[in-house]
């Protein structure tokens, strides 16, 4: 499993401003929360979704890739970082 932050910076209040992923070896998302400005998270799993959240269907593209795109900051973080903004952020 691999874990990824990705802040991506804009100025749309509809739109979130921290993506958090949890990839299996292949890349492809088995869980994803979407956090707004304000704290407020949806989130997707493979049975269940909140908002417009939804998993990407094909592997996500490597880190390096993402940061080439001047708006996201990608970043690998521990499986616990993910794990306490899912507890959190799921069950406010």
């Amino acid at each position: 499993m691999k874990y990824i932050r990705v802040k991506w910076k804009h100025t749309n209040p509809d739109e979130p401003v921290w993506l958090f992923s949890e990839l299996d070896q292949e890349g492809r998302e088995l869980r994803k929360l979407e956090c707004f400005k304000n704290g407020f998270c949806d989130y997707a799993t493979g049975t269940a979704s909140t908002g417009s959240t939804a998993l990407n269907t094909s592997p996500l593209p490597d880190l390096s890739v993402i940061a080439r795109d001047p708006e996201f900051e990608p970043v690998e973080i521990p499986k616990e970082e993910f794990e306490n903004v899912w507890k959190k952020r799921r069950y406010p």
